[in-house]
Parts: structure tokens; sequence; C-alpha cells
């Protein structure tokens, strides 16, 4: 089993800047792939983006490109989103998702463990 919190959510201005963190527990192998996916009210879950065990590979939605960065801190357990020039539009629940896949899919489905989320607003 992997257990994910998420933290560093809350309110900022538009062309602020935050940062997520999710602290993993439980089984690495199950968590070789750690994404960050958001759901707005009334719209679906939507993937934001993902970083493979290493580091090696990440994988960004169009939408975050040039403005969001995912790392990864092994020894800590931990993945961060930096999120910079933050626009309304970002404004969701958050949530940290594993997968023991080393594929970096974009399909919720297809991550197996989920964390609580984390609120995000960004004013106007």
């Amino acid at each position: 089993q992997v257990q994910l919190v998420e933290s560093g959510g809350g309110l900022v201005q538009a062309g602020g800047s935050l940062r997520l963190s999710c602290t993993a527990s439980g089984r690495t192998v199950s968590r070789n792939a750690m994404a960050w996916f958001r759901q707005a009210p009334g719209k679906e879950r939507e993937f934001v983006a993902a970083v493979s065990l290493v580091s090696i590979t990440t994988r960004y939605a169009n939408s975050v490109k040039g403005r969001f960065t995912i790392s990864r801190d092994n020894a800590k357990n931990t993945v961060y989103l930096q999120m910079n020039s933050l626009k309304p539009e970002d404004t969701a629940v958050y949530y940290c998702a594993a997968d023991r896949s080393v594929f970096l899919s974009t399909v919720p489905g297809e991550y197996d463990y989920w964390g609580q989320g984390t609120q995000v607003t960004v004013s106007s």
C-alpha cells in the first residue's frame, strides 16, 4: 500500500506562485510514476504533470508547460509541484497520484494511489 499526503495549497493572486508537496509512505516499487492532477468544480479531473522514479522523465499538460515544474526527492519520499505565473483558471483541488508503472500516464484511472487533495485558489 501507498499513502499520499498533499500540502502547500492556498489562496494566491494571479501571477503569484505556490509550491505543492506530496509526501509518500509505503512500497517504493508501487510509486514509480508520481503525478499531479487537478479538478475544478463541475469539471473532470485532469492531468497536470508527472515524473518518473529517477526524475529522468517528466510530462506536462500543455496548459501548464513553462509555468509549472514537477520534481521529486526520493530521499524524502516527496514530490513537488512548483507553480509560477498562476492564473485564475488554475483554481482547483490538486491531487497527488502514484502508480507502479514506469509509463507516465495522463489518465486518472491508471493511477493506483491518491492523496486527499489540496485546494489552490487563484484570485484575479
